[in-house]
C-alpha cells in the first residue's frame, strides 16, 4: 500500500499555478492585496491540477494516539496515562480540539496507533494499534521499519476513509505524552540541527527537565547512528524507525494518503512538522499538497518549516497539539479558495484597471 501511494503521488501542476496567479490578478482588488491568502489559494490549484481549485470542505481531523518509551526517562511531568484518558475526552467532544473542529465544521476521528492501554469501542474510534507504545529511543530503535511500515500504512487508510466518507480536507492531529521528544529527535535527524536547537519545553517543563530532555534526544541520535538523513527513502524508513512515535509515522502516512488522492493536508505543530519532514524524505512531492496551518512554540516546528520551505498562516503561541493550529486555520484557507469561486474579474465586473 505504501509504495503504491507513494507512485500515485503527483507535484503541483505547473499550469494550473499559472493560470491561477493569472486569475489571481485579474479579480477586483489590488495584485498582491491579499498577501500569503493568494499564494494559498494559488498553491492549492497547483495540488489539486486545477484553477480554481475545489473548496477544502468539508474538513475531517485524524487524531493519530499513540504512547512513547521514552516517556520512563523524565522527559515529562505528565503521567503516561493521560493519552488514554484525553482519547476519552476526544471520543466524548470535551478536548479544545472538539471545540475548535465544531467551530471549523470539521469531524473527529480518533486513531489508536499505539496507546499503552486497551480502548473501550467509541462510534469515532478507529483501531490500528501497532503496539502498546514504542521502546525507549534513547537505548535503540523505538519501533521495527516493519512497524513504521505498518504505521504509515494506517495513516493511508484512514485518509482514505475519511476521503471515501466526503472529506475535501485532511487536518492532522496527534496525542501522545512524551511525544514532543520524539520529535525533536525526528527534526534534528532529518535537518541535521542540533538538538539543543531543536528540542522545547513541550506541555511545559522546568530547566533540569529540559536538560535531560536535550540529553535524550542526543543520546537517541547517537544509540541509533540517525542525524542529518537524507532523501533517500530507505534512510528515512530508518530514521523514523529509530526515533519516531507511531503517530508521526501515521500522520505521514495520512500526508502522502492526501498527496496521492489530490486532497489539501493543513499540517498543525511540531508533531506534524516532524512527520511531514518523513513524507517529504519519502516523496518530496507531496510537501505540494501541504498547507502549513500554524507556528507553534516549540523551537522545532521552526525548523521544520523552514527545511519544508512553509509558510505558517497562524502565528498565536500555541503548543497545544491535537490539531488545533490546523483547525483555527482551515476557515482561512476556505477563505482563499473562495476568492478565486466568488470574486469578479475586472472585465465581469466593469472595474476599470490601475494602468500598467
Amino acid at each position: 500500500m505504501l509504495a503504491e501511494t507513494l507512485a500515485a503521488i503527483r507535484p503541483a501542476d505547473p499550469r494550473a499555478l499559472a493560470e491561477a496567479r493569472a486569475h489571481q490578478d485579474r479579480l477586483t482588488k489590488p495584485r498582491g492585496s491579499l498577501g500569503v491568502l493568494e499564494d494559498v489559494a494559488v498553491r492549492l490549484a497547483g495540488a489539486a491540477g486545477v484553477s480554481p481549485p475545489p473548496m477544502p470542505e468539508p474538513a475531517a481531523l485524524a487524531i493519530f494516539a499513540a504512547d512513547h518509551g521514552v516517556h520512563a526517562r523524565g522527559v515529562t511531568p505528565w503521567p503516561q496515562e493521560v493519552t488514554v484518558q484525553m482519547v476519552g475526552n476526544f471520543l466524548a467532544g470535551g478536548a479544545v480540539a472538539n471545540a475548535f473542529a465544531a467551530q471549523a465544521g470539521a469531524t473527529v476521528t480518533v486513531v489508536d496507533v499505539g496507546v499503552a492501554a486497551d480502548l473501550p469501542d467509541a462510534p469515532q474510534l478507529i483501531r490500528h494499534k501497532i503496539a502498546y507504545g514504542t521502546a525507549d529511543l534513547s537505548q535503540g530503535p523505538a519501533m521495527t521499519v516493519d512497524q513504521a511500515v505498518r504505521a504509515l500504512e494506517a495513516g493511508i487508510l484512514v485518509g482514505k476513509e475519511l476521503i471515501a466518507a466526503g472529506a475535501r480536507c485532511l487536518i492532522t492531529g496527534d496525542m501522545g505524552i512524551a511525544n514532543t521528544t520524539a520529535s525533536a529527535a525526528l527534526i534534528s535527524a532529518f535537518t541535521g540541527m542540533d538538538p539543543a536547537e531543536v528540542t522545547g519545553r513541550g506541555t511545559g517543563i522546568d530547566d533540569e527537565t529540559y536538560e535531560r530532555k536535550v540529553g535524550l534526544v542526543r543520546s537517541a541520535l547517537r544509540a541509533n547512528a540517525v542525524s542529518d538523513v537524507s532523501s533517500s527513502p530507505s534512510e528515512a524508513l530508518r530514521a523514523l524507525a529509530a526515533v519516531g512515535g507511531f503517530e508521526h509515522a501515521a500522520i505521514a502516512g495520512l500526508i502522502l494518503c492526501g498527496a496521492a488522492e489530490r486532497v489539501p493536508v493543513i499540517l498543525d505543530g511540531v508533531i506534524a512538522g516532524a512527520a511531514a519532514l518523513v513524507a517529504a524524505a519519502l516523496d518530496p512531492a507531496a510537501i505540494d499538497h501541504c498547507v502549513a496551518g500554524h507556528r507553534s512554540a516549540e523551537p522545532g516546528h521552526t525548523a521544520a518549516l523552514a527545511h519544508l520551505g512553509l509558510r505558517p498562516l497562524v502565528e498565536l503561541e500555541l503548543r497545544l497539539g491535537e490539531g488545533t493550529g490546523g483547525l483555527l486555520a482551515h476557515p482561512m484557507v476556505c477563505a482563499a479558495v473562495r476568492v478565486m469561486h466568488d470574486v469578479a474579474t475586472f472585465d465581469s465586473a466593469g472595474v476599470t484597471e490601475k494602468p500598467v
